[in-house]
């Protein structure tokens, strides 16, 4: 018996992974988050499987259904959105598995941020503006930040920032980053990246919570800042360029 988490991708159904989508089909159990979850991946789960919504449940019920179907010798499918490297709440999950000795298999999904920046068309990373991008959210009630993770830190690189679970906390975040970025500095908001309702709110740091405040948005939203988004007159990467040497090309004269 093995449990295969499952990175479900952002939102839209047809986001999960070939072989997300055929380890839902084997496994007779599968637990799902069914707030965040779209209904249409369950269409892959064998028609007689036991599929358990864990919106509403306690991580020692989500472990007790692990344990009962370890015992069974049934295989779990646990489908998690967005993909499992990041705010997944996995990490805890495995730890109990472990302490029972049950196998898990991990299996990679869309992540949000990919899904909003190609919502918004842009590249995160672009020649001589940014070339870092940085994963972080804001304190709430389910995790407090480390002490030296903050958004002024994380700012004062000028790396493009992608603010995951801080719809609520837009005033701070604009002020932390406005003496790093300065007012001019584009801002994105995707909510709901890739769903059908999705929806993107653009500014600048000057002028985004007055957006916001206009068009209130309560969940499910990621926040970007940073120049790349705005960025015009680049240069080129060198990666096409005709005399850059690489394998599979020999490049220009010396």
């Amino acid at each position: 018996m093995t449990v295969h988490f499952i990175g479900a991708g952002p939102g839209a159904a047809d986001l999960l992974t070939l072989r997300g989508r055929d380890s839902l089909a084997r496994c007779p159990v599968c637990l799902y988050a069914g707030s965040i979850v779209p209904q249409e991946m369950l269409t892959h789960c064998p028609p007689d499987a036991r599929i358990i919504d864990t919106a509403p449940m306690s991580l020692d019920e989500i472990e007790r259904e692990y344990v009962a179907a370890h015992a069974a010798g049934q295989d779990v499918a646990r489908l998690h959105s967005g993909d499992l490297s990041i705010y997944s709440a996995v990490a805890e999950q495995i730890r109990r598995l472990e302490r029972h000795a049950i196998p898990y298999t991990l299996t990679p999904g869309v992540p949000a941020f990919a899904a909003a920046a190609a919502a918004l068309g842009r590249e995160l990373t672009v020649p001589e503006v940014a070339q870092s991008v940085v994963l972080t959210r804001m304190s709430g009630r389910a995790s407090a930040m480390p002490p030296r993770e903050t958004l002024a830190a994380f700012g004062a690189t000028g790396a493009t920032l992608a603010v995951h679970l801080a719809i609520h906390a837009l005033a701070r975040i604009v002020a932390e980053l406005l003496p790093h970025y300065g007012p001019d500095c584009p801002v994105a908001i995707v909510v709901r990246a890739s769903w059908p309702d999705e929806k993107i709110v653009r500014g600048t740091l000057s002028t985004i919570a007055a957006l916001v405040a206009a068009d209130p948005i309560e969940r499910t939203a990621l926040v970007f800042v940073g120049h790349a988004l705005g960025a015009e007159g680049f240069r080129d990467s060198a990666l096409y360029d005709p005399d850059y040497r690489r394998r599979f090309r020999s490049g220009g004269a010396v």
